[in-house]
């Protein structure tokens, strides 16, 4: 079967998105990118920082409610049904939850092929970048470098610490089917 989804899972600032970028350009007809940014983006601004919602503390660390929780079901369930109807799509998401967030996916996601990936970084270089962007709360990569990662099943890893995002767009295309 080819594959219809890939899911890269790495801490914030890891290099996810740069790569979904490149994966579209490398990859053979059109892919949909979609990830956690997306969705925060979509969020009503009264559950980007309430206890319902998403809240991001002053250190880097992030905490999500019971209403954030049943909007992303809905957003994964509606990822899944595009991909079920035939869309190729990319997922750039940060496993809080490490392996219960990948449980979340794969039930959603059960009967289409998926590639697993997870998106390793240095947690010093990922601060350095995070300070670079200037649009994230300082601390969120450091604390979230290894925990996103903590019990995952991978079909491949990748590390953006000292390999740049089209070499690693190019080792996961080789991984699709």
């Amino acid at each position: 079967m080819m594959t219809q989804v890939i899911v890269l899972n790495g801490g914030s600032s890891s290099g996810k998105s740069g790569i979904v970028r490149c994966l579209q350009s490398v990859l053979p007809g059109p892919w949909l990118a979609f990830g956690a940014d997306t969705f925060v983006g979509a969020l009503p601004a009264a559950l980007q920082a309430s206890d319902a919602g998403i809240e991001f503390a002053a250190d880097g660390t992030v905490s999500v409610g019971e209403e954030f929780r049943a909007l992303e079901a809905a957003w994964i369930e509606g990822v899944a049904a595009m991909a079920r109807a035939g869309a190729r799509i990319v997922v750039d998401e940060i496993f809080l939850g490490g392996a219960d967030s990948q449980r979340r996916w794969q039930k959603a996601l059960g009967g289409l092929p998926v590639l697993w990936v997870g998106v390793r970084c240095d947690g010093e270089i990922a601060a350095a970048r995070e300070i670079a962007r200037g649009d994230r709360v300082a601390g969120m990569a450091a604390a979230q470098a290894e925990v996103v990662h903590r019990d995952m099943v991978y079909d491949v890893e990748i590390d953006t610490a000292h390999t740049e995002s089209m070499e690693c767009a190019r080792i996961i295309a080789a991984h699709v089917e």
